[in-house]
């Protein structure tokens, strides 16, 4: 038989779960096997290990540097709120008050029976929220610390954790308690908050498609999907490998309602009293789950280098004899080479894997943990100058054998820091491809929305349709119907073609198009 026309043999797989077969499955599995976070014991609360906590805090670091590169101050604010605080803002207390977790007492008593029940002498006065957002309690800040318009714009960002209680959760996706940073600005009109909401979005879209290799669609969520009590929300939407759409970070033009509620006024330049305009935003942990279920494969996690603890493992092939010392020295040369260079802007970051135990099951860990690049270094290797590289986003070659590639020394020293920004592209321009290709449009009934979102389609993707941007009872009614379809309208996006023809859900001129899909 011609080799061309020969059928690779069957690649066997680091992970029990396809993608294909169980997408959810697959995800925990993920998570589980690469070493991701671990039940707590708490429901809906997580244990965050090692790897999984080092890619949040590459994604603090990038962040953190464009925020302040913006103008935004760091601060910390309680995670308790009082109870009082939320309930100034009527909107905005309703839209969070069934996940709100809430403190009562301040103290424990023995109940007589070897157990500890509060202790009914020290009931609170007030009840404490556990902070669930931080507008009320910045707020009342800002309130403070604004007099003038010489104040204005105010910036301000916490790094923090918040609480939601969740009944359906799923590690990083939607978890009771999770990371994030919010932001949090007051300006003295509305053209000024407008321009700093939408640099917050532009920032996040950025740090999606250019840090996270995560294609991403950038736009203002319908009046039914705003943050509670804001004028205006706009999102980031990504595509998961399955078809659906993760919110992955969103910024909100706030209007004044939130400063009348807090007292955030000003004297003007010509001595009147007026009420700044506020904006909120933030990115959470769920960014990472986000990249699992965008770059993920049958093998695990698969990290983009700009977000990888480590991008490149060293794993010498111990045999536990007389040659090891000499191998880990030949290993530890090359890491100290790789440490001189940069790629993606920063200084390249290696581990050498010391640890005992046989070089192919360390190698399978770090595959399933994502690190981009993975080198495999014997004795013979070490003896001839050589290295065998394995990046993880091509493992497998086409007659199912593991791509490893054999080098000298020099030459994949020399080449590194291009190969690990080939791979952070490469991950990019495959995840952009599989979500342009899952992008439907022409439908022009409500009828064919709902065929085609039927049931024998596995992973529909999404849909883009003309929108009349119908509002109260109208939009109501829409939101009624696709609920029945298990769909929601994720965003406008900012830079999309204009409408022309007719809604769908309406009938009437469409003045935009939207984005319809099933969603996390």
């Amino acid at each position: 038989m011609n080799q061309k026309t020969q059928k690779p043999a069957q690649i066997r797989h680091a992970l029990t779960v396809k993608r294909e077969d169980d997408f959810a499955a697959w995800y925990q599995q993920v998570v589980s096997e690469g070493e991701m976070a671990e039940e707590s014991g708490v429901r809906g609360c997580m244990v965050i290990k090692p790897w999984g906590y080092g890619i949040w805090e590459r994604i603090q670091k990038i962040m953190d540097a464009a925020i302040k590169e913006a103008g935004v101050d760091n601060c910390y604010f309680p995670l308790f709120i009082p109870l009082s605080y939320f309930s100034k803002e009527a909107d905005h207390v309703e839209g969070f008050a069934k996940e709100m977790a809430v403190v009562t007492h301040h103290r424990l008593i023995g109940d007589g029976k070897g157990g500890l029940i509060p202790d009914p002498e020290a009931k609170l006065e007030e009840p404490l929220i556990v902070r669930p957002t931080s507008e009320t309690v910045i707020g009342a800040a800002m309130a403070r610390w604004v007099q003038s318009w010489r104040d204005l714009p105010l910036m301000v960002n916490q790094w923090a954790n918040v609480v939601r209680w969740e009944m359906r959760t799923r590690m990083f996706l939607r978890t009771s308690e999770f990371l994030w940073q919010e932001g949090h600005t007051a300006h003295a009109d509305r053209d000024d908050a407008m321009k700093e909401t939408l640099r917050a979005l532009e920032m996040y879209r950025s740090f999606a498609e250019n840090v996270l290799a995560m294609p991403v669609v950038a736009g203002e969520k319908p009046e039914n999907e705003r943050f509670p009590g804001a004028v205006a929300t706009y999102s980031i939407e990504a595509m998961m490998q399955d078809g659906k759409a993760l919110q992955a970070g969103t910024s909100h033009y706030l209007g004044t309602g939130f400063a009348e509620a807090a007292g955030i006024r000003y004297q003007s330049k010509e001595g009147a009293q007026e009420l700044a305009h506020t904006t909120s935003w933030g990115v959470s942990t769920r960014m990472i789950g986000g990249v699992i279920m965008t770059h993920g494969d049958d093998d695990g996690l698969r990290v983009p280098p700009a977000i990888a603890p480590h991008q490149i493992i060293i794993l010498p092939m111990l045999r536990e004899d007389d040659g090891d010392e000499a191998l880990l020295a030949y290993c530890e040369e090359i890491r100290r080479e790789l440490l001189k260079l940069s790629a993606l802007g920063e200084p390249i970051r290696v581990l050498l894997d010391k640890r005992p135990g046989k070089a192919t099951q360390k190698r399978w860990a770090w595959v399933k943990k994502g690190a981009p690049i993975i080198l495999e270094i014997g004795g013979r290797d070490a003896a001839g100058g050589m290295v065998s590289a394995l990046r993880r986003d091509r493992i497998w070659r086409e007659d199912a054998k593991t791509n490893f590639v054999g080098q000298s020394r020099e030459e994949f020293v020399a080449g590194a820091a291009a190969l690990l920004e080939d791979i952070q592209a490469s991950l990019h321009r495959e995840a952009t491809e599989k979500r342009d290709a899952n992008i439907t449009r022409g439908l022009t009934t409500l009828a064919e929305l709902a065929e085609f979102f039927a049931e024998d389609k596995r992973y529909p993707g999404w849909v883009e349709l003309n929108w009349s941007r119908p509002t109260g009872a109208a939009l109501d009614k829409v939101v009624e119907q696709l609920k029945a379809l298990k769909l929601t309208i994720r965003n406008t996006a900012l830079d999309a073609a204009p409408a022309q023809g007719l809604c769908p859900f309406t009938g009437e001129p469409a003045v935009e198009r939207i984005y319809v899909a099933r969603a996390y």
